[in-house]
């Protein structure tokens, strides 16, 4: 019995150890194998506020009311657009769309600050209508009381958005619906 025991630790040992020895130390271990891998490390952030925490006023109603800054990592392969959609699912009349735009080029890592608002922008994308009724952005604004949740949601899809500017989320969900590679959001809070 004794045997059998440190016959197998024996095993462990160098299961373990060819498991090591197969680890390169480049970057090419960190890369994602399967289109599933890619879709998983498609992530969105931004330099303003980190996921979970507090928009900064600058991008709200109570400050100048610009669009934060966004980036996120390249999308999975086949993708031809990218759509992205803001709204809080916390406001007294249920998800209040604050930003809805579509039409980014795959290529596109990232949004500056402050993307005007006008039907079409950035080399071509077009803004749809929020539920203030406006095109472009239209930031934080809850009544009084407790936080609300904001959520950034981009999606990679494989098909082109190069539809007319103006559309709603609902027209965007239902264009793109079978057509999304992958998902990512990003949630800020506030409150006033």
């Amino acid at each position: 019995m004794r045997h059998l025991i440190r016959g197998s630790h024996v095993i462990i040992a160098a299961a373990v150890l060819v498991a090591c020895q197969g680890q390169s130390h480049s970057t090419e271990s960190a890369i994602p194998r399967t289109e599933e891998e890619v879709a998983m490390g498609f992530q969105i952030s931004s330099p303003a506020f980190r996921s979970g925490e507090k928009i900064p006023v600058k991008y709200t109603c109570d400050g100048p009311d610009v669009s934060p800054p966004l980036q996120w990592t390249p999308p999975p392969k086949g993708t031809r657009s990218l759509v992205l959609i803001g709204d809080d699912p916390d406001a007294p009349a249920g998800t209040w769309v604050h930003w809805v735009l579509y039409g980014l080029s795959p290529e596109t890592t990232s949004l500056p600050e402050n993307v005007p608002k006008q039907k079409e922008v950035l080399g071509g994308a077009r803004q749809g209508m929020n539920d203030f009724g406006r095109i472009g952005y239209g930031g934080p604004c809850p009544p009084r009381g407790a936080p609300h949740r904001y959520f950034f949601k981009l999606y990679a899809v494989d098909i082109p958005t190069d539809l007319e500017p103006g559309l709603t989320k609902r027209q965007i969900l239902d264009a793109i619906k079978g057509h999304v590679l992958a998902e990512t959001q990003l949630m800020g809070t506030y409150q006033r």
